[in-house]
């Protein structure tokens, strides 16, 4: 990874406060934990940051890439279609960033581990 890439991670947005506070806090743990120049988290729609917001943000931290990270689970319409498209139009303002797209979460391993511990939490399953 280059010392000037950014990570945004964009999530869908939404009207409620304590669902927004979700990816800053994502965000904040993968900063904690990654060697970007920046992590910046946007929403798609609904709430700011936005994603010109978020994109504008890394490039003023002085990125030349960014790398951008949906947080969905899968490859829906925004993760492949809206996501892509809006970060093409912020782009073309800023032609010497490079900007590449992650897939959606998806079918992992850990998301199996995931949904077992939060199950085991739930006092449902024991280990």
């Amino acid at each position: 990874m280059a010392d000037k890439t950014g990570l945004l991670i964009i999530d869908h947005g939404s009207r409620r406060p304590a669902a927004n506070r979700v990816v800053r806090q994502v965000a904040a743990m993968v900063r904690a934990k990654s060697r970007f120049l920046i992590v910046q988290h946007a929403h798609m729609e609904l709430a700011e940051p936005t994603i010109q917001q978020g994109f504008e943000t890394c490039v003023a931290a002085g990125v030349d890439a960014i790398v951008v990270q949906p947080y969905f689970l899968g490859p829906g319409r925004h993760s492949t279609s809206d996501i892509p498209r809006m970060l093409e139009e912020v782009a073309r303002k800023h032609p010497r960033v490079s900007v590449r797209l992650g897939a959606p979460l998806g079918p992992h391993p850990k998301m199996g581990e995931l949904i077992l511990e939060r199950i085991r939490e739930a006092g449902i399953l024991r280990r």
